[in-house]
């Protein structure tokens, strides 16, 4: 039989802290950790950084405000020399970039998260101009003119 002791009125009892395991000490730390940041990945950064410059470039340039900007990975080989970066057709009022070709084969001279944005935005530009028939320098509202 196991007996008990009885506290007696004299003795003082110290509470316990309110997280402590079977040995009186605090515990380590949480079950679950902070949230994670979201996770990225190129083809998100793809769409978020071509498609802002879209915007961009609609919210400047009225007649490419009902163009149609559409994202894929790669061309269909289409017996063309070399790889295209996009494919404009002007009937259809639709610009397609190809993802792969602009994030891989971009010749950078500095391969950073800034440069790497820099080559979508270029490739964006340089189609919509195409769309255009005018030079990529002009797509700005006066922004280079004076130089």
């Amino acid at each position: 039989m196991i007996r008990r002791r009885r506290n007696s009125g004299s003795e003082v009892q110290v509470p316990r802290p309110p997280r402590h395991d079977r040995h009186g000490r605090a515990g380590r730390s949480l079950v679950t950790k902070p949230p994670l940041p979201p996770l990225d990945n190129r083809i998100d950064r793809f769409d978020l950084i071509a498609g802002s410059t879209a915007e961009f470039l609609r919210s400047v340039t009225p007649e490419l405000r009902d163009v149609r900007y559409e994202f894929a990975a790669l061309p269909l080989d289409d017996g063309v020399d070399g790889i295209l970066r996009w494919k404009v057709f002007p009937d259809e009022h639709r610009i397609v970039l190809f993802r792969i070709p602009i994030q891989r084969l971009s010749r950078l001279h500095r391969n950073d998260d800034l440069h790497r944005r820099f080559a979508v935005e270029e490739a964006v530009l340089r189609a919509s101009a195409e769309y255009l028939g005018v030079s990529p320098w002009d797509l700005g509202p006066g922004r280079f003119h004076g130089f």
